[in-house]
C-alpha cells in the first residue's frame, strides 16, 4: 500500500481531512485567532480608558489558531510597560518617561544592555539605585530582575520560567504564561538585514515586512546563561512581528506546524522534556516556508511538506543551531540539548521522516492515529468543532466578565456614578474611532456599565423616593441585552424593591421564556471552581455564531455594589456583610466582590418569582419557583456561587416556617464556604428564634 501510485497525495488529503475534523480548518482558526484578541482588548483597553500606562498582548498557539483541544497550550500573555522607552538612537529619547538606551555589541548579542537616561535632558543617568548597577565604564545599566520587583509590588504571584511567570489557571480554565515586556518602537538594529533578505519563497511578502517593521520590538527580562551580564543582559521580542508571520501562513502550513507539535508531544517530550520547544519547530516552519517554492505547500502535499520540516529540525539538532527566524544571531538550540540526549532525539526524527506516515498512526493527541485509521478505511469520525466553538464562546465571555470586574476593582474608593459615565463616554469614543476586535469588544462592554449605572441610579431614587427614576429606567435599558438574565434581573430586582410585583413578574416571566435550559451556560469568574463541560445545545449554537451569541446563549452572575444596595431584596443583601473582621485578613486581592451581594442567574430568577408570586398570592406558582430554586442548586454543575443559592433557599424554607431544612441549607452552604459566609449568621439567628419559641 505505502508504495502504490498516488500514496502521498491520498494520505495528505486524508490527514487534511482529519485535521480539519478536530478544529484545524479556517473557520475555527480565524474562531480562535478572534477569540484571544478579543482578550488582548479586553485588558488593553481598560489601561486606556483609566489612563495606565500598559498594553498586553496574546501570543503563541491560542491566539494564532495553532492549537487543537488535545494540544492544551497554555495562554501567552505579553504585558507591555508603556511608561518605559527603549531607544536605539537618541532622537527618539522623549521627556517625563523612564528612558533607557539599548546597548547592542559583541559581549551581549544577540541580547542587550539598558543604560539609564535622565528623563528632564538628554544625558545619561549617573546615579544608581538598588534596580541599577554601575558597570566598569561607570553606565547605569538596568537589572533585569526589575520587573520581578514590580511583579512582587503588585501582589502577582507565579512560577518563574525564563522571563515568563506561569499562573495556573482556574480549573476548566488555560494556565496563563505571563511576560512582562518593555517598548521599543523601532525595528531592532540586529534584524535590519532581515527586512531585505528574500528567499525562493518569496515569504515574507514586502507588504508583511513592512508591517513588522512598523511593529517595533520588545526587550524581555532574560539574559543568556553563560554571559557575564546574565542580571543585566535584555532578549529582544519581535513577538508580534512573528505574530504577523503566523496570521499569514496557509492552512496547509499551519496543520504542518500542528503535526509538529503533536510528534513533539507524542515521541520527544514525555523522554526529552526540555530540549525541544514549539517555537524552534514555529522556526523551522518559517525558514522552510522561506526557502521551498509556494506550490509545495498545498493539501495534496501534507505530507511531503511534513517531512521536509522535520529534516530541517533533524538538522537543526544535528549541528545545535536554529537560528531565530528575524534576528538569526540568536541561536534558539544553543545550550538546550543534552549530548547525552542528541543521539536518541536524532534516532526518533529519522524513524518518524522514513516512516512515509505510519508513525503519526502512533500520535493519541485528539486521537489522530485512529482518526486517520478510520479516514483511511472510509469510517465516519466525529467532528469537534462544536465543543471548541462554544469553549471558544465561554472564553470571550469570559474576557468580558473580567473586563467589567477590572473596572469595578479600580473603582472602589470613587463615586461609581462618575466612573460609570467616564467608562461609557471613553468606550463610546473609542468605539467610534476603531475597528474590528476593540469595536467588538466596546459594544459588549459598555452595555454592562450601562445597568450598573441605571442600577446605582436607581438605588439612590428608591432610598429617597421609594420610586425608579427615568434617568436610571432609560441607563438601564441601554444594557438589558448584555446575557440572557443578569440585567434583567436586576431590573426585576428595582421593581421588586419598590413593591411593583406585577412589572416584576412581567420581567422574570420574560427571563425565564428565554433562559433556555439546554442552551445557556452560566458565566461566573469570582473564585476558582471546577467548571464542567457546557451543554451540547450550548455548543451547538456556539459554532453558527460568534460572539454576539452572548447575549443570548450566556448568563453572568448578578453583581450589586454597597451603592446600589436599595435594589436589592433584604435576604440577598445580607452577603454584602459575609466576611467578619477575622476573615478579612485571609481574603486575597481577587476576593474584592466579597464586599458585594452577587448570585448566579437562574437561582436568583427562582428566587425572585418565589418572592414575587407570595406577594401576589399565587401559592401554586410560588411552589413551582421554591421547587426550581431547590433543584437548581442541586442539578446546575456551573455555579459560582451555591453557597449564596443555598442561604437564600433557607430563609424561603423559614418563610415557609420549615425551619429545621433551613437550618440544613445553611449548613449546606457553610460547607461549601467555611470561611466568608453569611450562613453563620443566618444559623446564629435561626437557632436564637428556635430557641426562643420552645
Amino acid at each position: 500500500m505505502f508504495h502504490q501510485p498516488g500514496y502521498i497525495e491520498n494520505v495528505s488529503l486524508r490527514l487534511s481531512e482529519v485535521l480539519a475534523d478536530i478544529g484545524v480548518d479556517e473557520r475555527i482558526v480565524l474562531k480562535r485567532r478572534k477569540t484571544f484578541l478579543l482578550g488582548e482588548t479586553m485588558f488593553t483597553i481598560p489601561y486606556k480608558t483609566v489612563d495606565v500606562p500598559g498594553s498586553s498582548y496574546f501570543l503563541g498557539s491560542q491566539c494564532e489558531g495553532t492549537t487543537t483541544t488535545g494540544l492544551d497550550s497554555d495562554i501567552d500573555n505579553l504585558l507591555c510597560h508603556d511608561d518605559f522607552n527603549i531607544i536605539q538612537d537618541w532622537a527618539d529619547w522623549e521627556p517625563g518617561v523612564y528612558n533607557y538606551l539599548m546597548i547592542q555589541d559583541e559581549t551581549v548579542s544577540p541580547g542587550c544592555l539598558l543604560q539609564n537616561l535622565r528623563d528632564d535632558a538628554h544625558f545619561p543617568e549617573d546615579v544608581p539605585n538598588e534596580h541599577h548597577f554601575r558597570d566598569g565604564t561607570g553606565r547605569i545599566l538596568l537589572r533585569n530582575t526589575s520587573l520581578t520587583a514590580l511583579r512582587a509590588q503588585a501582589n502577582q504571584v507565579g512560577v518563574r520560567h525564563g522571563p515568563a511567570y506561569a499562573q495556573q489557571g482556574y480549573p476548566g480554565f488555560k494556565d496563563v504564561d505571563i511576560v512582562d515586556a518593555l517598548p521599543c518602537r523601532s525595528w531592532p538594529l540586529q534584524a535590519r538585514q532581515w527586512l531585505d533578505q528574500q528567499g525562493v519563497g518569496q515569504w515574507p511578502s514586502d507588504h508583511m515586512k513592512r508591517y513588522c517593521r512598523n511593529t517595533g520590538c520588545f526587550v524581555v527580562a532574560v539574559g543568556s546563561k553563560d554571559s557575564e551580564y546574565e542580571d543585566l543582559e535584555w532578549r529582544i521580542s519581535t513577538s508580534l512581528a512573528e505574530r504577523c508571520l503566523m496570521f499569514n501562513l496557509s492552512m496547509a502550513q499551519i496543520r504542518c506546524y500542528i503535526l509538529m507539535k503533536m510528534i513533539l508531544k507524542t515521541f520527544i517530550k514525555p523522554h526529552f522534556e526540555d530540549t525541544i520547544s514549539s517555537f524552534m519547530c514555529k522556526t523551522v516552519l518559517f525558514h522552510c516556508i522561506a526557502n521551498t517554492y509556494s506550490y509545495v505547500w498545498r493539501e495534496n502535499n501534507l505530507l511531503v511538506c511534513l517531512s521536509l520540516c522535520l529534516l530541517a529540525l533533524y538538522n537543526s539538532i544535528l549541528n545545535e543551531n536554529c537560528p531565530h527566524f528575524i534576528i538569526p544571531g540568536n541561536n534558539l538550540m544553543r545550550g538546550h540539548i543534552p549530548h547525552k540526549y542528541k543521539p536518541h532525539i536524532l534516532e526518533i526524527l529519522h524513524q518518524i521522516i522514513n516512516s512515509r506516515g505510519t508513525s503519526l498512526l502512533g500520535i493519541k493527541c485528539d486521537d489522530l492515529g485512529e482518526r486517520i485509521q478510520l479516514k483511511i478505511s472510509h469510517l465516519p469520525s466525529v467532528k469537534t468543532s462544536d465543543w471548541i466553538s462554544g469553549g471558544l464562546l465561554l472564553t470571550a465571555a469570559n474576557y468580558i466578565y473580567d473586563a467589567l470586574s477590572i473596572y469595578l476593582f479600580w473603582t472602589r474608593n470613587r463615586s461609581y456614578k462618575v466612573a460609570m459615565q467616564t467608562y461609557i463616554f471613553k468606550l463610546v469614543c473609542i468605539f467610534y474611532q476603531c475597528q474590528g476586535v476593540e469595536k467588538t469588544f466596546c459594544s459588549l462592554l459598555a452595555p454592562q456599565f450601562c445597568t450598573t449605572l441605571g442600577s446605582l441610579l436607581a438605588s439612590s431614587s428608591i432610598r429617597q423616593y421609594n420610586s425608579i427614576s427615568a434617568e436610571a429606567l432609560n441607563w438601564i435599558s441601554l444594557g438589558l441585552n448584555t446575557d440572557v438574565s443578569s440585567s434583567k434581573l436586576k431590573l426585576a430586582s428595582m421593581f421588586y424593591c419598590i413593591g411593583d410585583t406585577q412589572r416584576t413578574e412581567t420581567v422574570l416571566r420574560g427571563i425565564e421564556a428565554k433562559y433556555d435550559l439546554n442552551i445557556v451556560e452560566p458565566v461566573c469568574k469570582c473564585h476558582d471552581f471546577i467548571h464542567q463541560p457546557p451543554r451540547r445545545g450550548f455548543n451547538a449554537i456556539c459554532d453558527n455564531h460568534n460572539e454576539e451569541a452572548i447575549q443570548y446563549t450566556t448568563a453572568f452572575c448578578v453583581k450589586f455594589l454597597p451603592c446600589e444596595k436599595n435594589c436589592v431584596p433584604h435576604e440577598l443583601r445580607y452577603e454584602m456583610f459575609r466576611s467578619t473582621q477575622e476573615e478579612r485578613a485571609f481574603r486575597g486581592l481577587g476576593d474584592y466582590w466579597m464586599d458585594w451581594a452577587v448570585v448566579d442567574s437562574l437561582p436568583y430568577l427562582y428566587f425572585l418569582q418565589y418572592k414575587t408570586y407570595s406577594h401576589l398570592g399565587r401559592q401554586e406558582d410560588k411552589q413551582r419557583a421554591l421547587s426550581k430554586l431547590a433543584r437548581t442548586i442541586d442539578q446546575e454543575p456551573n455555579l459560582g456561587h451555591r453557597e449564596t443559592a443555598l442561604n437564600l433557599l433557607g430563609q424561603c424554607m423559614e418563610q415557609e416556617e420549615q425551619t429545621v431544612v433551613a437550618l440544613h441549607c445553611y449548613l449546606l452552604s457553610l460547607n461549601l464556604r467555611e470561611r466568608n459566609n453569611v450562613a453563620k449568621f443566618h444559623i446564629c439567628r435561626l437557632l436564637s428564634k428556635m430557641a426562643n419559641n420552645l
